[in-house]
């Protein structure tokens, strides 16, 4: 039955303007069709629970199933939990495998964390949570080997990451070339119609729609969105390097640091992660880097934590760090006989004394008396209130 009307037609085309999807296989053409045409698709998103936390890159992932979701399509968030024990291969080197405690642990923060972005109780279509583990657990020796036999050597070596590595003399291990194969039969043990991937995944998506097309007779749509990336640095949100903002945080936090971002952030943010009108793009960044910011802050923590809580944490920013102020909430540490920088290092504030030398040379750190620190060694009196960097405050105590 069809479920697609106008109002539907003018989703899609504001999911698609937004530029995040860079590539569909095999056409856009055909994918728009068919969605046009009131098909409703199963389409899955797989997810390795390789990390503790989710930055922004997977959210803005997780926000396009919900869209498509909402257009009444069949969503599934697929849990990784068998792959993950094996790590699909980065461009440096293989991955450290998992143990099973450690992706059980991971997979049930992810979910903690995903569920205000999309939406599993739906009393009509709710987005759904499978486990690789259901069907790659079971497949034998024989099974493994006859997958195999669709793909060549040649294929497998194609992939970007195992010539740049093949070129630098760096190993290559046979159980890496098994990780497409296995993300590939997900599509087959699924039966899907489309699989949502980031465009480091593209190779082994194919996989899928070439196991698909050869045990299933089917044709597999492949939906690549883009990676977040400082367009000034080419720098990735990534959970492997741990750079981009995690969502795992309060609200008052994510907003501050989402504020902290360098400006040339501000457009991805926008395209990626809010779901503000095409439209208002070119008003919102007419009224400069700061405004804007604020803004886009505003609608991602609005849809993580709620309207309330994203009014409350951009009020707590205005006035702790645009006003001078300093936070209610703020960290105390005792200093018993340890230095200031290895008690910062212990409480997590700073990552190392090399992080501190840097802020301390940079004059980023200051009294609540705006006195600024010049000296590494600073022993600060008991009371004396710290701000370090952007958004940082201590007491000591």
């Amino acid at each position: 039955m069809a479920f697609m009307n106008k109002v539907d037609q003018k989703r899609i085309d504001e999911l698609f303007a937004r530029g995040t999807v860079t590539d569909i296989f095999p056409s856009k053409e055909a994918l728009t069709k068919k969605l046009l045409a009131g098909e409703k698709i199963k389409i899955y998103l797989g997810l390795d629970p390789t990390h503790t936390a989710i930055h922004l890159g997977h959210a803005k992932n997780i926000m396009f199933m919900e869209e498509l979701r909402q257009l009444g399509n069949e969503v599934i968030i697929l849990f990784g939990d068998f792959t993950a024990r094996i790590g699909d291969p980065d461009k440096a080197s293989t991955r450290k495998a998992l143990s099973e405690e450690d992706v059980t642990r991971n997979m049930a923060d992810w979910v903690r964390q995903i569920s205000p972005l999309i939406d599993f109780n739906d009393k009509t279509n709710p987005a759904t949570i499978r486990h690789n583990s259901e069907w790659l657990a079971k497949l034998s020796f024989a099974d493994v080997l006859s997958l195999s036999s669709n793909f060549t050597v040649q294929q497998m070596i194609e992939r970007d990451m195992f010539q740049k590595r093949l070129k630098e003399g760096s190993p290559i291990h046979l159980h890496e070339f098994m990780y497409p194969l296995m993300q590939g039969y997900d599509s087959v043990a699924m039966d899907v119609d489309a699989e949502l991937c980031g465009t480091d995944q593209i190779f082994n998506a194919l996989s899928g729609r070439t196991l698909m097309k050869k045990l299933k007779d089917k044709e597999k749509f492949v939906i690549a969105l883009n990676l977040i990336a400082n367009p000034a640095t080419g720098q990735l949100m990534s959970k492997s390097n741990g750079t981009g903002v995690f969502i795992d945080q309060s609200a008052n936090d994510l907003f501050g640091a989402l504020m902290s971002l360098p400006d040339p952030m501000i457009e991805p943010l926008f395209l990626n992660c809010t779901r503000i009108p095409m439209g208002e793009k070119d008003m919102i960044m007419a009224q400069g880097p700061r405004m804007a910011k604020a803004l886009i802050a505003k609608d991602i923590v609005k849809r993580i934590h709620g309207e309330a809580a994203s009014v409350t944490a951009e009020e707590a920013f205005i006035a702790t760090f645009a006003k001078g102020g300093v936070p209610d909430d703020i960290l105390e540490i005792k200093l018993d006989g340890a230095t200031l920088a290895e008690v910062l290092i212990k409480a997590g504030v700073i990552e190392s004394k090399t992080e501190w030398r840097r802020l301390v040379t940079d004059t980023a750190v200051r009294t609540d008396r705006d006195e600024k620190i010049t000296d590494p060694t600073y022993v600060p009196a008991s009371g004396t209130i710290l701000k370090i960097g952007k958004r940082r405050f201590v007491k000591i105590i």
